[in-house]
């Protein structure tokens, strides 16, 4: 439990530590914090998920690393969009994968609807403006919209705080998804990097 508090309040310290750099313009303090700070709730996530399910464990631990790494090229100053937009699809397979791994691919209508609406209202927000980048932001809204749907039923079926944990993760991934979308093909939003890096 001490551990787990040590690497907690770390993160929050790296994230806080990202927010601060990115106003001030320190892109090479930027560089370091921003993938400490994943590389922390990694190691959190090694730490924390029982090992009693190890398929869960490896593909959250899989989903973060490629999260990680779409990080990496979304912090970079010449934004790699579609290499980032690549490596997050791919971390929201695995998170995916993790929760049909222990409920299996159950939806129920009242969990789904509420990531209904939010996908069309998103499509209907990004899509005019996303040019010839709209073929992939229709798959990403679908695949993350899956994976909170999932997170959530997943919280409903089995309770206690992993679920809930899982479920709020999954939250935070969409919420931080939809500014950055809203940030690069609507308007930019002020705080957008600290939206972003509170996200993880």
């Amino acid at each position: 439990m001490r551990l787990c508090l040590v690497l907690l309040a770390s993160a929050a310290a790296a994230a806080a530590g990202t927010i601060l750099a990115d106003a001030k313009g320190r892109w090479r303090l930027v560089y370091v914090f921003k993938p400490l700070t994943m590389s922390l709730v990694i190691a959190l996530a090694a730490v924390r998920v029982p090992l009693d399910r190890p398929a869960y464990k490896t593909f959250i631990l899989a989903g973060l690393a490629a999260s990680l790494l779409g990080d990496v090229f979304m912090m970079l100053r010449r934004k790699r969009f579609v290499e980032g937009l690549a490596a997050f699809l791919l971390a929201h397979g695995f998170y995916i994968a993790a929760f049909v791994s222990t409920t299996g691919a159950r939806l129920s209508l009242g969990t789904v609807w509420p990531f209904l609406v939010y996908a069309i209202v998103m499509m209907r927000i990004v899509l005019p403006r996303a040019g010839r980048m709209k073929g992939p932001i229709v798959v990403y809204i679908i695949v993350i919209t899956l994976m909170a749907a999932l997170a959530a039923d997943r919280h409903i079926l089995l309770g206690g705080a992993m679920a809930l944990s899982a479920f709020a993760g999954a939250l935070l991934f969409v919420i931080s998804d939809s500014v950055l979308a809203a940030n690069r093909f609507v308007k930019k939003i002020p705080f957008a990097q600290a939206l972003f890096a509170l996200s993880v």
